[in-house]
């Protein structure tokens, strides 16, 4: 069984359960064009894909971004990391590892693929269309996702090739005209779905123009859109799960007790900081998420497999956010690999721009006020920073009878001591 069905079943089952669903969202390449594969500073294994550049022009350095090949050396990476339980891709992307080369077939881990691309997330460079209001639009046929052809040939067995997981995507945007005609593309998407046997988990992008509503309303303006839409569709035409713009604590709680079949997450925004991503993921769980979908913040990250665990050790209650933070510096620096910040830096919550490209107005910085760890350790005051070997073997850790570690006894110190030096190990 994929661990996303297990999961589901679980916190269906078990409102208290910690059961907790991670999503990588590669599929920017129906958003980004050339930039989707994102800045060149990490790759897998693998290394550096065959490239053509004139060197009259620009160097492979110069120009800064993964080619499609480096990116997908990054996908099979991170599936056979085996920490995320969805990949969601392109349909072109799930073509060619999916149905062509299997790569799921015999892994926990689900793949999907963005089933609709709305004109918000058209974010070609000197394009506007992120500006005018969203338009529905598909380019992806539910066929082609599951098996690669116009027209899929079915046994009866429920068995495709490909993904049978998509996103479907949707921007309200307080307009009767836009959002109706948003809504009946949905219905006709969900009833094709249906009859397909083909499941989809639904996103709710905040309006990508200026709608009326202030900020601090935004969030019940879409529990209310989303409660709306989905009181008249049956269980059978129902996403398995929200992907939704985190409001806070109140928002999150008020869609998140509605209805214990209905599974809230949340999406990832911009990148940010580290502590950005990390915060958020604690927070919303904390209120009641149950899945996260990180794309930017995972791909603009330093070391992708790290963050990715970082991820899922803030997820099952063994680090802090700001204990992943140091966690994850410590694994750069162990790597050699410079951070995009300042510790200092990097433990600052800013907001984040919540429309797809990146342009809303909320994407000022905004410092937390009072935040004792903004001034903590940075990575240049060595003296405060416990990621040296001699540090971490003299903090030590509780164990159990069994010689495995006992996180119900550790504090903060021996948790960031024990993570610290198992990570420096699996990433060296």
């Amino acid at each position: 069984m994929k661990s996303l069905d297990s999961k589901l079943a679980e916190v269906r089952a078990n409102p208290n359960s910690r059961a907790f669903i991670l999503a990588d969202a590669k599929d920017a390449d129906m958003a980004f064009g050339v930039r989707s594969p994102g800045p060149r500073g990490y790759l897998a294994r693998q290394g550096a894909r065959l490239a053509r550049f004139s060197p009259e022009v620009w160097t492979r350095d110069e120009f800064g971004y993964r080619n499609l090949p480096e990116f997908l050396d990054i996908i099979r990476e991170v599936a056979h990391q085996g920490l995320v339980d969805i990949m969601l891709m392109s349909a072109y992307v799930n073509e060619q590892l999916s149905i062509r080369e299997g790569l799921f077939k015999n892994s926990h881990v689900t793949p999907a693929a963005r089933a609709n691309d709305t004109t918000d997330v058209w974010a070609v460079r000197h394009g506007c269309y992120t500006r005018e209001p969203s338009q529905p639009f598909r380019n992806a046929s539910i066929d082609h996702i599951q098996c690669g052809e116009v027209e899929c040939e079915r046994d009866g067995s429920g068995e495709v090739p490909g993904a049978n997981l998509g996103l479907y995507s949707i921007t309200f945007v307080n307009d009767l005209e836009q959002d109706r005609e948003a809504l009946l593309w949905y219905k006709e998407f969900r009833e094709e779905a249906e009859r397909k046997n083909f499941r989809h988990f639904l996103e709710i992008f905040d309006p990508n123009i200026n709608s009326g509503i202030a900020p601090e309303k935004l969030g019940e303006f879409i529990n209310d859109n989303i409660l709306r839409t989905l009181a008249g569709v049956p269980q059978s035409g129902r996403p398995i799960f929200l992907k939704i713009v985190y409001h806070g604590p109140k928002a999150m709680e008020e869609i998140a007790q509605y209805d214990p079949n209905l599974v809230v997450g949340i999406l990832g925004g911009s990148a940010g900081t580290t502590y950005d991503a990390f915060k958020l993921i604690h927070e919303a769980q904390k209120y009641g998420a149950r899945v996260a979908l990180f794309g930017r913040k995972i791909n603009n990250a330093e070391h992708q497999l790290a963050f990715i665990e970082m991820l899922r050790l803030i997820t099952d209650g063994k680090l802090s956010p700001e204990e992943a933070v140091r966690v994850y510096h410590g694994v750069l620096k162990a790597k050699g690999l410079k951070p995009h910040r300042l510790l200092e830096d990097d433990l600052k919550l800013t907001d984040q721009a919540m429309s797809y490209d990146g342009s809303a107005a909320r994407r000022a910085r905004v410092e937390v006020r009072n935040n004792p760890l903004a001034g903590a350790s940075t990575t240049t005051d060595k003296s405060k920073i416990r990621n040296s070997k001699s540090e971490i073997a003299a903090a030590g850790w509780p164990n159990g009878a069994d010689g495995s570690p006992d996180f119900d006894n550790m504090n903060s110190a021996q948790r960031h001591a024990y993570h610290q030096a198992r990570l420096n190990r699996v990433f060296r």
